[in-house]
């Protein structure tokens, strides 16, 4: 699974953020529900449209972006 089939990014929608398959809920959305500590089988249940693929691809994303980070010490 690349994430890249799945987060797609739109200029007019939700200001831009990365979103999953052109919907309106954003990668931070589902993360944030993870981090708060809901499982994957809550954020599932709580919204069906979701797989569990759409929630990989969310995590997926977002260690390729903290990969990508540049960090500078001083």
């Amino acid at each position: 699974m690349k994430y890249q089939d799945i987060i797609t990014i739109e200029p007019g929608k939700r200001g831009g953020k990365p979103c999953i398959r052109g919907m309106r809920i954003t990668v931070y959305d589902v993360l944030e529900y993870l981090a708060s500590g809901m499982s994957q089988e809550e954020v599932l249940k709580e919204f069906s449209y979701l797989t569990e693929e759409d929630i990989l691809a969310c995590l997926a994303y977002a260690a390729d972006r903290e990969k990508h980070l540049l960090v500078t010490t001083e």
